[in-house]
């Protein structure tokens, strides 16, 4: 993030004079510092020179697209700004879009108001200009109204921001496949060449032999710093500590982190997936291993899922620096005797520390499936709070993102015999809702949960990236819900061409 920008473009023309325009200079630099000071945005905002004629536009634009430092672009029409003279520059632009409908004095100085003041001030009707070309361009963007200087504006661009910076990392993301999806599992599946095409991912398999490999090749030296590490974050059961009668298994989840870790870095990927029906001499399914690459900010999705990898991935980017955890997720099973429904989240063992609730403890059970010997995992709960619970499916035509607000409850009672890490939530508006919307909707098991945001950071990615969102949450209506998606159907196909 520290890298990362935000380019702020002035629009202007040179009708009012050059005194005029350095006002304008020197209005959107205060602006600029007031965004780039505020805690809310996580990156740091960037003043160009404000933008008088067709040519400086397209300039400034295009070195938008090819700086990789810059994520996106803000917009403010300080005067009036011809649209005409956006459309070359717009008609390239690449790059995500805000459009902040804004001006540089927060209340009117009503003794003071003359003809210069107002030649001056015209965000009022100069940004409705370029709001009109945007919309005849059809150009995809966020507009946000009110003063630069409110806590509020400033948070629903950090939001923004991060949405930008979301789709920056699926852009450059490279995915590794150990092995295919789980078979005859449909929605684990897709089309990873238009999921390239839209998104930018590059999705890849690689052979479980290199993986299994690679776990030869790790000394035993750093098998002993990797096997301390654990022992001092996690609270390790005794038949797996030092001495311990199931220690050896401890150090084979270690070889199998060293070795994930080790292949992963060599092809520069952020994300990844496996299977259990594909481990080759692997001792154990990848259990705490995965959990901590996870906790580190790599996608995960299990049984080959390569589309929830991707969602966790970008929303643990997305969530840098806030409070709340993300991690893998499944549906697993209900507390329908409840109060307010519940829904248990678990999976088999790769549920991401970063959602707990208290220092998780590492264990070993049995597994069932795979053929393997019993994995170590991390063991904890997640903490009571707001949450969203979000899936990404192929449709055959594009994908679809279906998200859940959600609150994490503290279990009713303990889970001495689950052997797993887990949330407990109550889905909004309720269970009965939700579940319906999220089957009509075509809703996939696996998903990504976070604590970290909500809804207006997953809006503004699927606009920048132009894809499906559904969001089930309080007011959602199973009927208007259904109709939703008979439009978003038409929609969708109509906006990628007959």
């Amino acid at each position: 993030m520290e890298t990362k920008e935000l380019w702020f473009v002035t629009g202007s023309q040179h009708l009012y004079g050059p005194e005029a325009i350095e006002q304008v200079a020197e209005n959107s630099a205060e602006i600029v510092a007031g965004l780039d000071g505020a805690s809310a945005i996580p990156v740091k905002v960037v003043a160009k020179p404000v933008l008088t004629t067709p040519d400086e536009i397209k300039r400034v634009l295009l070195e938008a697209n090819a700086a990789d430092e810059c994520i996106g672009v803000v917009a403010w029409m300080h005067t009036f700004s011809p649209s005409k003279m956006w459309i070359s520059g717009l008609g390239v632009l690449q790059k995500p879009l805000l459009h902040l409908h804004t001006q540089h004095n927060r209340d009117l100085p009503w003794a003071d108001i003359d003809m210069d003041f107002m030649n001056l001030n015209q965000a009022a009707h100069g940004d409705r200009e370029f709001g009109y070309m945007l919309t005849r361009l059809r150009h995809r963007r966020k507009t946000i109204v009110g003063h630069w200087g409110d806590e509020k504006v400033q948070a629903r661009i950090g939001d923004w921001s991060r949405a930008a910076l979301g789709w920056n990392e699926v852009q450059n993301l490279k995915l590794v496949r150990f092995g295919d999806n789980m078979r005859y599992v449909g929605v684990t599946e897709g089309d990873k060449v238009e999921a390239q095409i839209k998104l930018g991912v590059e999705v890849n398999t690689y052979g479980i032999n290199e993986l299994t490999a690679r776990v030869e090749e790790i000394d035993d030296k750093a098998v002993d710093g990797l096997v301390a590490e654990y022992e001092t974050a996690y609270d390790v059961v005794p038949e797996l500590r030092v001495g311990g009668e199931r220690h050896e298994s401890l150090r084979d989840a270690a070889r199998i982190e060293l070795a994930l870790r080790s292949v992963l870095e060599e092809h520069g990927a952020k994300a990844f997936t496996d299977t259990f029906e594909d481990l080759g001499s692997l001792k154990q399914l990848p259990g705490i291993a995965v959990q901590r690459l996870m906790a580190d900010g790599y996608g995960f999705g299990g049984e080959g899922d390569w589309k929830t990898s991707i969602l966790v991935r970008l929303m643990k980017v997305m969530a840098t620096g806030l409070e709340g955890g993300t991690s893998f997720m499944e549906d697993y099973t209900y507390n329908l005797g409840a109060e307010s429904p519940q829904i248990l989240g678990a999976h088999m063992l790769e549920v991401c520390p970063t959602i707990a609730a208290e220092k998780p403890k590492a264990e070993i059970h049995p597994l069932g499936i795979g053929g393997k010997e019993d994995p170590v995992r991390l063991v904890f709960t997640a903490p009571p709070g707001a949450g969203i619970t979000v899936g990404m499916m192929d449709l055959g035509t594009r994908l679809r993102l279906v998200a859940n607000e959600v609150d994490a409850v503290e279990p009713d009672e303990d889970l001495p015999n689950l052997p797993v890490a887990r949330a407990v939530w109550e889905p909004r508006p309720n269970l009965e809702v939700s579940a319906e919307s999220w089957l009509t909707a075509g809703g996939p098991h696996h998903t990504s949960f976070t604590q970290a945001f909500g809804r207006e950071v997953l809006e503004d990615f699927a606009e920048i990236a132009g894809i499906e969102l559904v969001t089930i949450g309080e007011g959602t209506n199973v009927r208007e819900f259904k109709q939703q998606l008979r439009w978003n159907q038409v929609y969708h196909h109509l906006e990628g061409g007959i």
